[in-house]
């Protein structure tokens, strides 16, 4: 089997919510996601959806990855798309680094080897396990009040996690994180994300103040090494996110007990490829994942469904459903959340079908 051409589509995903609001001011209102199709000369196609969170929050941007695909695809053609590893590595000696432009094609190949094998994708990734999985909300910064007020309306919707954004005032924030608490149930569990938005002294100043809530902390600080100075000063649970980038980061955490909680976001990583070898590693450490992307529609969120429904349980500490959040569907047969939980399909590859009508002509294609 071979690639015989590739297309890519820009489609624009507003939110429900109107905006999406993280540390720093930083916002969103309208996604801006790429889509590509990769057909074959067995007459299978598949597909894959990357969607930078604006060009503000990683070293990642819509049109750079459109741009770094265009310099990928040529190399791909002719080539064996159900060959994972040596796509992944073809796509590394094409394109130093860019791995989130790397990840719409790797996760389109792990769909059509899904297809080929007749299996879905959570089978190639280790196994299905249960019928769903739990999944949480995040809310979005605002006033504490207004914060608070989110707990009782998501929970309706079926959540019961709950990630809070934080990482600007810190007086501030010990009201958002005091507010939203007093509003949980028994059985919910609060994480306050300040996305690297806190100086060291500020995220210490936090900690200490909100030391008898149940919370977990999430990447108070830029860089590794402050977190983990704040991790040492505190004895609520820790999560990882913006640093966890590779393998590397993992073994390193797990040597200095940096974190009892990592989030995996797909993209970020290159893809599903390099996300199960992290997912994998952190099973074998004893470290709990949040399995998770950037953001996206339909594709993200399948491919979100599949890595996080093949996690066995007691690892996933929970998921997301980023194609509830925003207002256009892009493809049939995509998971939906039930009850705040979800479930990968059962269907071979991801088990989606995008909207032509939706996606309308390619920006690209090449061939």
């Amino acid at each position: 089997m071979k690639i015989t051409s590739i297309a890519v589509y820009q489609v624009d995903l507003p939110l429900h919510e109107g905006s999406y609001k993280w540390s720093g001011g930083k916002s969103v209102k309208v996604f801006d996601s790429t889509v590509v199709r990769v057909e074959t000369d067995a007459g299978i196609a598949g597909h894959g959806e990357v969607c930078p969170l604006g060009a503000a929050y990683l070293a990642a941007y819509a049109a750079g990855a459109r741009a770094g695909i265009a310099e990928l695809a040529p190399v791909l053609i002719g080539h064996d798309p159900t060959q994972l590893d040596c796509i992944t590595r073809t796509m590394d000696a094409a394109l130093k680094g860019h791995p989130y432009a790397k990840s719409a094609l790797d996760v389109a190949c792990w769909d059509i080897l899904g297809q080929v094998a007749g299996v879905p994708v959570s089978t190639l990734l280790g196994g299905r396990y249960g019928d769903d999985f739990v999944l949480y909300r995040a809310i979005s910064q605002e006033a504490p009040e207004i914060m608070a007020s989110r707990v009782e309306q998501y929970r309706a919707e079926g959540y019961r996690r709950f990630q809070l954004k934080v990482g600007g005032d810190p007086d501030v924030d010990v009201e958002r994180i005091r507010a939203v608490s007093a509003k949980l149930a028994p059985g919910d569990r609060l994480v306050a994300d300040a996305n690297t938005g806190w100086l060291m002294h500020d995220a210490m100043r936090v900690v200490r103040a909100v030391r008898e809530v149940d919370i977990y902390i999430e990447q108070p600080c830029l860089t590794y090494e402050e977190c983990l100075s704040v991790r040492r000063h505190t004895d609520h649970p820790f999560i990882l996110d913006e640093v966890i980038d590779d393998v590397g980061m993992v073994t390193r955490l797990h040597a200095d007990k940096a974190a009892d909680v990592i989030n995996l976001k797909i993209s970020k990583v290159g893809g599903l490829t390099r996300a199960r070898r992290i997912r994998d590693l952190c099973v074998e450490l004893g470290i709990a994942l949040t399995i998770e992307d950037t953001w996206g529609g339909d594709i993200v969120t399948a491919a979100i469904a599949h890595l996080a429904h093949s996690t066995p349980p007691e690892f996933l500490f929970t998921a997301t459903d980023f194609n509830s959040y925003v207002t256009v569907s892009i493809a049939e047969g995509a998971p939906k959340r039930v009850h705040g939980r979800m479930a990968a399909a059962t269907t071979p590859g991801l088990g989606v079908t995008p909207r032509a009508d939706v996606l309308g002509k390619p920006v690209m294609h090449f061939s």
